[in-house]
């Protein structure tokens, strides 16, 4: 009779582990599923300023699946900058507003993130240098959480200076000899001038700020609204300009 009840007891320890192991596996099914779907859900590119990009006799466009080459027209160009989207922003959201800078003689490769998730794309820089091995000089940047990611791929020995779209840095580069340029909007309303304000010791002390009245947080791309953001009054175009402008001279030393 003991022996029943001990095996009648183990029998039930073993359904009820079997149970709680389905539960788990299920739970990390719908988690990662669930993940899966929101990283999906990405700003996409909208189309007017992509094309414009596409007929932009200046600047050449060359599409990859690590990202976005864009190249002056006019010839090789020894400066580059690769720059990294913001979190799940498509990569051509950037490419008109950055090609002024194209325009201007400076190669730029807008990467593609894996999930749209620079900050959790284990891929170095190398992989986006790459695409354009003509290139000499190389400055790393990035929008939002982009930009975030860019200052860990600062410390790459390819890399002469950074450049931040409405983002700060999480690691310490305040003692770091890298050339800096931070570019805020003064209508963000999710990372704010104050907050990249507050987030300036992280820098070097030779960084250079820079404000773009009338943006917002959305304007440093092409991928309409987003939630939580300010309103912007400037227009794309003056945007554009204001960044190609500071840019170019920031690029130019």
């Amino acid at each position: 009779m003991v022996q029943n009840v001990t095996m009648a007891i183990s029998s039930a320890r073993r359904r009820r582990r079997k149970r709680v192991g389905l539960v788990g596996l299920a739970a990390v099914i719908l988690v990662t599923t669930g993940f899966l779907a929101w990283t999906g859900l990405i700003f996409g590119a909208t189309d007017e300023e992509l094309a414009a990009v596409r007929h932009d006799p200046a600047v050449t466009l060359a599409e990859a699946p690590d990202g976005l080459v864009l190249s002056p027209a006019s010839g090789v160009s020894d400066t580059g900058l690769v720059f990294i989207p913001g979190a799940k922003v498509e990569a051509a959201a950037y490419a008109r507003k950055l090609s002024g800078l194209a325009a201007a003689g400076v190669t730029v490769v807008i990467t593609q993130p894996l999930l749209n998730l620079a900050i959790a794309d284990p891929r170095p820089l190398s992989a986006y240098t790459a695409l354009a091995p003509d290139v000499q000089e190389w400055a790393v940047g990035g929008h939002s959480l982009g930009g975030v990611k860019a200052c860990l791929l600062a410390d790459d020995p390819a890399v002469d200076a950074l450049v931040l779209f409405a983002s700060y840095c999480t690691s310490d580069l305040s003692a770091s000899p890298l050339r800096v340029l931070s570019v805020s909007a003064s209508e963000d309303g999710l990372s704010t001038p104050d907050d990249i304000e507050a987030a300036a010791g992280s820098l070097p002390p030779n960084t250079e700020f820079a404000t773009i009245e009338g943006a917002n947080h959305a304007a440093f791309g092409d991928y309409g609204a987003q939630p939580g953001d300010g309103a912007a009054t400037a227009s794309s175009e003056k945007v554009r300009a204001e960044l190609t402008a500071v840019l170019t001279g920031f690029l130019a030393g």
